[in-house]
Formats: C-alpha cells, sequence, structure tokens
C-alpha cells in the first residue's frame, strides 16, 4: 500500500499515515525499514508500507520512503 506520513513525533516514536484510501495508521517507530531517518519533519511524506491488523488499531508495518524522482525535485527547484 502507498500513503501519505500524516506526522511522526520522535519524543513519542509514533506518528500516523493516511492511506491512498483515506484509512488512518498508527505507525511505530519500529514500523519503519531500517535505514530511514526520523524526524518531526516528516510530514507530507509518500511512503509505502503493510497494513496489519493489531488488536488496538490498525498499525503500518515495512515502512519505507518513496524517493522523488529526478524530474519532480527539478521542478520544485523552479518555482
Amino acid at each position: 500500500m502507498e500513503g501519505t506520513l500524516i506526522w511522526f513525533n520522535p519524543a513519542k516514536r509514533h506518528g500516523f499515515i493516511r492511506t491512498d484510501d483515506g484509512e488512518r495508521l498508527r505507525v511505530d517507530e519500529g514500523g519503519f525499514e531500517p535505514g530511514h531517518e526520523l524526524g518531526d519533519r516528516m510530514a507530507g511524506t509518500k511512503v509505502r508500507f503493510e497494513r496489519v491488523d493489531a488488536t488496538d488499531e490498525p498499525r503500518a508495518v515495512n515502512v519505507t520512503v518513496i524517493p522523488l524522482d529526478a524530474a519532480r525535485r527539478a521542478r520544485s527547484r523552479r518555482r
């Protein structure tokens, strides 16, 4: 699945993702694949993940950041 990180709080070690279908999923620090730098300025970051049904609420696991392609980055610099 894919979605957008709504927010992530490093101090609390969790955040939320909005799926492309509009569902809100909790993501814990351990839900990210190794090598991803987690910070509080990640809101709006596109991510790819797996959805799992946990006992209290659905969660996102195996979360990876979708890198911006070169064309999108070049366009954003010209603005």
